[in-house]
């Protein structure tokens, strides 16, 4: 994701999740961190062969934990792989930072997002309740392990 990106992001994120879409700002502030000599963050996007934008996803690093920060795809991409593909580009970029678990929200009503999640290696541990916000809906605490990638074994000696 570049910042020529968010406009079509914002216009995606306002679709999938209307009470609750991060702002501008928020993907401004997240894209700051993806780049310079010590990056800790990576985003994605998935475009369709019309080169309009169907999906896009975030990863958050600190220390050797990774938040999937969002995930969204389009309503006509949903059901084709599409999420599994950006959580595969995700989880492989957790690895490439070293991180040992990476760890997500989902909205506890949201079952098919927990049904990939679950098919990943995640599996709860817990609740936030009213997480998102405004509507105040409560989120589901996902974790999954990671092993470290070998040149991440190498470098820690």
């Amino acid at each position: 994701m570049r910042w020529w990106d968010i406009e079509p992001v914002l216009g995606l994120e306002a679709e999938l999740f209307p009470e609750d879409a991060w702002s501008a700002e928020m993907f401004w502030s997240e894209l700051a961190g993806a780049r310079g000599p010590r990056p800790s963050r990576r985003y994605v996007v998935a475009e369709g062969p019309d080169g309009r934008l169907v999906g896009y996803g975030g990863l958050g690093v600190s220390g050797d934990s990774g938040d999937v920060m969002t995930i969204g795809v389009t309503e006509d991409h949903q059901g084709t792989g599409l999420g599994a593909r950006l959580l595969s580009e995700l989880l492989a970029a957790a690895a490439g930072f070293g991180c040992r678990e990476v760890l997500l929200e989902v909205r506890v009503d949201n079952e098919r997002a927990q049904r990939l999640y679950t098919g990943f290696g995640f599996a709860p541990v817990g609740v936030r309740r009213g997480y998102y916000q405004p509507g105040g809906h409560d989120a589901l605490v996902m974790r999954r392990e990671l092993e470290p990638t070998e040149e991440k074994k190498e470098e820690d000696g």
